[in-house]
């Protein structure tokens, strides 16, 4: 009815971009528009675009109708469109294709009149699926608590939400600085069912944690792609709705549904040591690429059953009490950058010379032979160890 009244081709979407309904066209729309029809969404290099241009931010501050130019470079033709309002929320959005002539003043207020309308039955959608969330929140903080894990009550569980569950998966763990807010929540709503680079099957909130079930069947090679889009998902957070801070981690790839509480654990574990180790841990988002630091909670377990200490570090330890030094911070950045002195002495911002003649005091005076690759690895282990448990 819209269509016939406007005389150009309509498309109303839900808040996160779904199409909701759309009306006939001629063989003059746009390519954005049957992208759109054929997958049942708008296309995610559009959505990308229309943030960049100021399209999507003016539409979530204004009630009036906006004028959208034409973008070329996305199949997108010039068009109008407006937000669709329940008091402070936006529910979703009209799009007017102008083909034969562009809409008047008069033609506005139509739409305005029309966006009206539509409220109505968009609310009656969003008691529905605000419904469905919460029974796929639900079963997701199950599998996350290991409350449900049997194999076969796992995928009933899917099959009544209409879940298609990947064959492959990993669970991502986003950390804020703080407790997500109401409208964080409706921000990362929003991302998550618009982005369509990963498919995410279930997610939830948990204090200062979003929590992911990621698809990870799409890929010849899963991690670098999962932490792509984790450090992207993070980046456009900070970039569209300023939520700063974000710390992401990912589990490993898993094809058992009843390891998602494994995977949720892995991803935490990333986090713990990223928050102990920031610097050396700077670019690792994935649980297989932590290396030594997966085992420090097990050989944190050995040191304590051993009352072990390194007689090394313990002597270094002492000199740099007494005399105000800092030999174990050397020899750390040393053991850090691979033995590289050049490095490690600009890490520690000395010259080089200087740093030689530390590493000849720290060999003497903690016994070290910087020749043996056994005990230098030891040495790493326990600086590293150290430093996790707060020492």
């Amino acid at each position: 009815m819209i269509s016939q009244v406007l005389k150009c081709p309509i498309t109303i979407e839900d808040a996160n971009h779904r199409l909701l309904a759309y009306s006939t066209h001629d063989e003059r729309t746009d390519p954005a528009r049957i992208s759109t029809i054929i997958g049942r969404r708008v296309p995610e290099k559009v959505i990308n675009q229309l943030w960049k241009e100021g399209t999507i931010p003016a539409l979530l501050k204004t009630k009036e109708p906006i004028r959208v130019k034409s973008m070329e470079d996305i199949g997108l033709g010039h068009r109008v469109a407006i937000s669709i309002w329940k008091q402070d929320e936006v529910l979703g959005f009209i799009w007017a294709l102008e083909i034969d002539r562009s809409l008047t003043n008069d033609d506005f207020t139509l739409l305005k009149n029309a966006a009206d309308a539509v409220k109505n039955k968009l609310l009656q959608l969003q008691t529905r699926k605000n419904k469905k969330e919460e029974r796929t929140q639900e079963f997701f903080w199950k599998l996350l608590t290991r409350h449900l894990n049997s194999p076969r009550e796992i995928m009933e569980h899917f099959h009544s939400l209409q879940i298609t569950p990947a064959k492959f998966f990993a669970v991502q763990v986003y950390k804020l600085p703080h407790n997500i807010t109401n409208k964080e929540e409706q921000a990362i709503s929003y991302l998550l069912k618009t982005t369509q680079r990963v498919k995410i099957l279930l997610y939830a909130i948990d204090c200062n944690q979003l929590i992911l079930l990621a698809a990870a069947d799409y890929f010849d090679n899963p991690i670098p792609e999962l932490d792509y889009f984790a450090k992207m998902f993070a980046a456009k957070l900070d970039d569209r709705f300023g939520i700063k801070e974000i710390t992401p981690a990912c589990s490993g790839i898993y094809e058992d549904y009843s390891k998602i509480s494994k995977a949720y654990d892995e991803a935490n574990a990333v986090l713990t040591v990223k928050s102990k180790f920031p610097k050396e841990t700077k670019n690792i988002i994935n649980y297989q690429k932590l290396g030594i630091y997966q085992l420090f909670d097990l050989l944190l377990e050995k040191r304590r059953n051993e009352e072990y200490e390194n007689y090394s570090l313990k002597k270094l330890h002492e000199y740099d009490q007494k005399h105000n030094s800092n030999l174990l911070e050397t020899l750390e950045s040393f053991l850090n950058f691979d033995d590289n002195i050049n490095d490690a002495a600009k890490d520690l911002n000395v010259h080089a010379n200087t740093l030689a003649y530390r590493l000849k005091r720290i060999s003497e005076i903690g016994d070290i032979n910087f020749k043996d690759p056994n005990q230098k690895m030891m040495l790493y282990i326990d600086l590293k160890l150290n430093k996790y448990k707060g020492i």
